[in-house]
Order: structure tokens, then sequence, then C-alpha cells
């Protein structure tokens, strides 16, 4: 398979939850020839992230081709977009026609202001998780790095979308892929005052 997949990025975008995913598709791609992985934004200028990177989006909304998988960071910038109604109906119109539609921590709040949470089990970063049972719409789990339903995939905070992403190389390629492509990034986890050292 040689999906086209797309991350999309818009000002006050969480670092981490967007570059941690990219990194491990980037990587994913680089074997498996004809493979893209593409930075979507509303438009075609700069995007300011939550911590001060700039960066700037490959396509727009308008230009970007069909993709294969969404996948949706969060940020504080998720707040202002869960409003932004042209925004809200291209990811629902993508996630119709895609394999996988995916969210990092509190880009699920954009998924479900899109209407694609309506009665599923989602997750997001934990300390937003009170706010996102508030609006009702989702049975929002705590506890778990990703969560599937159906061809839905929430991750929680930040690093869990590296998590996930890992998994979801599994289920485009193979399991077998997946944990050579973890080889390949070198990623390992031992957090911190959590392993020994």
């Amino acid at each position: 398979m040689t999906p086209t997949i797309g991350i999309l990025i818009f000002d006050g975008v969480e670092e981490l939850d967007f570059v941690g995913p990219w990194e491990v598709l980037c990587a994913a791609a680089y074997g498996r020839p004809g493979t893209r992985v593409l930075l979507i934004a509303e438009g075609a200028g700069a995007i300011t992230c939550a911590n001060g990177m700039r960066v700037l989006p490959d396509a727009t909304i308008a230009d970007a081709p069909r993709l294969d998988v969404i996948l949706v960071p969060g940020g504080q910038g998720t707040r202002r977009e869960a409003t932004n109604k042209p925004l809200l109906d291209w990811i629902a119109r993508v996630a119709a026609g895609a394999t996988w539609t995916t969210s990092i921590c509190t880009g699920s709040l954009l998924l479900v202001q899109a209407g694609l949470c309506d009665g599923r089990r989602i997750t997001t970063h934990w300390d937003f998780i009170p706010a996102l049972r508030e609006i009702g719409r989702a049975e929002v789990l705590d506890g778990p790095r990703y969560v599937r339903d159906g061809q839905l995939v929430t991750a929680a905070g930040v690093s869990a979308g590296i998590d996930m992403a890992l998994w979801l190389v599994g289920q485009i390629w193979d399991p077998t892929y997946a944990r050579r492509v973890r080889k390949i990034i070198q990623y390992d986890p031992a957090p911190p005052y959590e392993a020994e050292v």
C-alpha cells in the first residue's frame, strides 16, 4: 500500500503532537516508495506552533490530494478551530473517504466538532478529559495511550501520538514493519524518574 497521509496544522498546534507522528510516518514512508506524508493547513502561510516553532504547510485544505489517513493534532489552537466551520467541514469530508481518521491530544475536540465521534469511544489529554466529557457526544476514556473505535483512532496527549503512529504503521503495513520503524527511530521509552538509570 502507498498511502497519502495528511497531518493538519494550525496556529497554536502543539509541536510534538504532529512532529512525533511525522517522524514515525516519514520513517515508515522511507521504506515504502510512493507513500506521502503532507502537512496541510487552511492557508499557505507559515504556521506558528504552541511553543513558537514556525512551519510551512505542503498543501492547503483547498488543494490537498485525497487522503488515506488524516491526523489531527492538538494544542491550544484547537479551542479556536473548534468553531471554524470551513475547517471542520473539510475534516468531515476527508474523513468520509479516508481509511483512518486519527487525532492526538485535544485534536479529538476537532473530530467531535466535525461530527465524527458521536456515540464512539475516544481519548484525549488527561487534563482535557472533563471538558470533552462535558460536550457529551462521545464516551471519553481516561487511561489508554490511544483508543481505536472502528477506523477512528484517538491518542492521549503529546507523546502518545508516537505510540499511536507506530500502531498505525502496523495496521497500514504490518506489525513487523512497525517494529522495524520503532527501531529505526530508536524509540524505546525509559522516562526519567520512572526508569532505572
